[in-house]
């Protein structure tokens, strides 16, 4: 059984009559990339600010390396993050910016400044003044500054915004780094899910303060993988036709009603004339398959009508 880093039960989070997160519940377990997908405003700030303690929930519990929330001072060391960016000092090099901070938190072994530029391979301009900085850099050194602690889990808020492609590029192999080599849990957030999608192997959907869906990256895959897409009244016949007549079991059934096909995906006609040959009800079969991006947009579609 996998240790459990972070566990959430009923999260909730009100300003007066603004609701912002709304029971919201979730698993990270160790070694997990876990991405946090929702549109700008749609609670994954607020929800990261809950968990470090950044903001007081209203109410729900929050399990921290399988420690309740009534014992969290000691665990908390454990974490690192970057939700809001720390005021590095313009005139300062990245080294001093961290010594700066280091200091702050009461780290006197300077090896760990070192060792936190070199996970964001910044030691080759330790020296350079951070006003003189690309936007990629600063982000690194952010992320430096998260890993001060040499923590087991850090947390991310949309730390690959307003990068170009490269910088992007980048900064996703630094993550795959610090959690294969280094053996750390990241719970990332951002609205680009096609990014997230190279880097998460669970993701969890957030729209207006409510999980709205939440999935390994093989569901995802699956979800939105070409299929042909049958739905009938008579689910237990088809799955038995599919297995015994048209001699394939790549296929999921969703509901009651509905099946995705991975199959026959250039023969959909050898699929509907089977079935229809057994006398079996359609009443729908087409070939689909969407985009990451019309699949985040569906589900936001979907939950407003919830």
């Amino acid at each position: 059984m996998n240790d459990i880093i972070l566990k959430t039960t009923n999260l909730t989070k009100k300003y007066k009559d603004f609701i912002a997160l709304n029971n919201v519940s979730v698993q990270i377990n160790k070694g997990d990339i876990y991405g946090l997908i929702g549109r700008n405003g749609a609670g994954k700030t607020t929800l990261m600010k809950v968990i470090t303690t950044l903001s007081d929930r209203t109410s729900g519990e929050i399990e921290l390396f399988e420690n309740s929330d009534k014992d969290l001072t000691q665990t908390k060391r454990r974490i690192g993050c970057l939700i809001e960016n720390p005021a590095f000092f313009p005139n300062l090099s990245a080294y001093d910016n961290l010594k700066y901070y280091a200091i702050q938190k009461g780290i006197v072994d300077d090896t760990q400044i070192t060792d936190a530029l070199s996970l964001v391979e910044l030691t080759d301009i330790k020296k350079r003044k951070f006003k003189n900085f690309s936007l990629g850099m600063k982000q690194r050194l952010g992320i430096a500054f998260a890993l001060l602690d040499n923590p087991d889990f850090i947390i991310l808020d949309e730390p690959i915004n307003g990068l170009d492609p490269i910088g992007i590029s980048h900064l996703r192999e630094t993550f795959k780094k610090l959690n294969e080599e280094k053996g750390i849990t990241i719970l990332i957030s951002s609205h680009i899910l096609s990014e997230l999608y190279l880097l998460a192997n669970k993701f969890c959907f957030i729209e207006k303060g409510k999980v709205i869906k939440e999935l390994s990256k093989e569901e995802l895959g699956l979800e939105c993988s070409k299929c042909i897409f049958i739905k009938t009244p008579d689910i237990t016949k088809v799955c038995t036709i599919l297995e015994q007549d048209l001699q394939t079991t790549k296929y999921i059934v969703i509901n009651k009603e509905e099946i995705r096909l991975y199959d026959y995906l250039d023969n959909s006609s050898i699929v509907n004339k089977t079935l229809v040959t057994h006398n079996i009800e359609v009443k729908e079969l087409k070939e689909t398959g969407i985009s990451l991006e019309d699949y985040f947009k569906n589900l936001v579609e979907e939950s407003l009508y919830d």
